[in-house]
């Protein structure tokens, strides 16, 4: 993977391999057999949500959902969040290893840390493309860390 790109967050630097695709919701795609992608966190969301210890599934596996569809909430030492889709589409299954231990999230997000699988025809970006979507909302972002460290 000496591809993959990187993205400079302060001092961190979150890899963003170039073997997937990703969404603007920080979750990266990666096609498994049948047109099934699997979905995780990338290594940005990772980060900002730091020390991930509790996932829960609001909806069932085989469901079809919308773009932004809240499927779920995700515990972390910085806050609980809603967990939404990438994209519209139909949620396959749910990693269950994560589920019941998701520890892997932090660890191993792009590999044993996937999330689940999903089938969409939305358009998906392109590492470069994701990079630059960082890129363009990183001083909002760190404005919005610093607002919440004051």
């Amino acid at each position: 993977m000496s591809d993959d790109l990187h993205f400079m967050m302060g001092q961190y630097q979150a890899s963003i391999p170039s073997d997937r695709s990703y969404s603007p919701r920080h979750m990266w795609l990666r096609p498994t057999v049948d047109n099934v992608l699997r979905v995780g966190l990338t290594a940005y969301a990772v980060r900002l949500l730091q020390d991930v210890y509790f996932l829960e599934w609001t909806i069932d596996a085989g469901m079809q959902v919308e773009d932004r569809h809240e499927i779920g909430e995700i515990e972390s030492s910085k806050a609980v969040s809603s967990l939404f889709t990438p994209f519209a589409g139909r949620i396959i299954n749910f990693n269950e290893t994560v589920l019941n231990d998701p520890s892997a999230i932090n660890t191993d997000n792009y590999e044993a840390g996937w999330l689940f699988d999903m089938e969409t025809d939305s358009s998906l970006l392109t590492p470069q493309q994701y990079v630059d979507l960082l890129d363009a909302g990183w001083k909002k972002t760190q404005g919005a860390i610093k607002g919440q460290m004051n």
